[in-house]
């Protein structure tokens, strides 16, 4: 959502299957067509954890189970102007498969997994790399 009038709270999961890492190419703003990880904004009432878990399922076919909270990142995007054109708090969870099918949403341009030492040929977000990197994986 642009130019929101509060920050919008949303959960995302680095998604891990042995020395791989579940990377979706973003469709729209910020960063599109940009490698991030999965995830999305939370529904009222919807439990933060729940979010993750759901907004993987929609986006890339796999349900997975949580390990462990990462990090909350603040993603702030200015215009040119300098006015807040988009505000996410987004609670990062690191996950593993546990069953589904692999396949982008109409909402992704490409869904993958990607070997660890090839993430860094991959055009990613900001968020994703400090995630990466903070977990050890880039």
């Amino acid at each position: 959502m642009e130019y929101p009038k509060h920050p919008l709270v949303g959960a995302a999961a680095v998604v891990r299957k042995i020395d791989e890492i579940l990377l979706v190419k973003r469709a729209r703003p910020p960063k599109a067509g940009y490698y991030s990880i999965p995830g999305g904004l939370v529904k009222l009432g919807e439990r933060i954890g729940e979010t993750a878990k759901r907004e993987v399922l929609e986006e890339t076919g796999l349900m997975v189970e949580l390990e462990k909270l990462v990090d909350v990142v603040d993603n702030i995007v200015l215009d040119e102007k300098g006015k807040i054109r988009f505000h996410y708090v987004i609670v990062n969870f690191l996950a593993r498969p546990v069953g589904g099918e692999l396949k982008a949403s109409s909402d992704i341009l490409d869904v993958k997994w990607v070997r660890f030492d090839d993430l860094q040929n991959y055009q990613l977000t900001n968020t994703a790399k400090y995630l990466l990197k903070k977990l050890g994986f880039l």
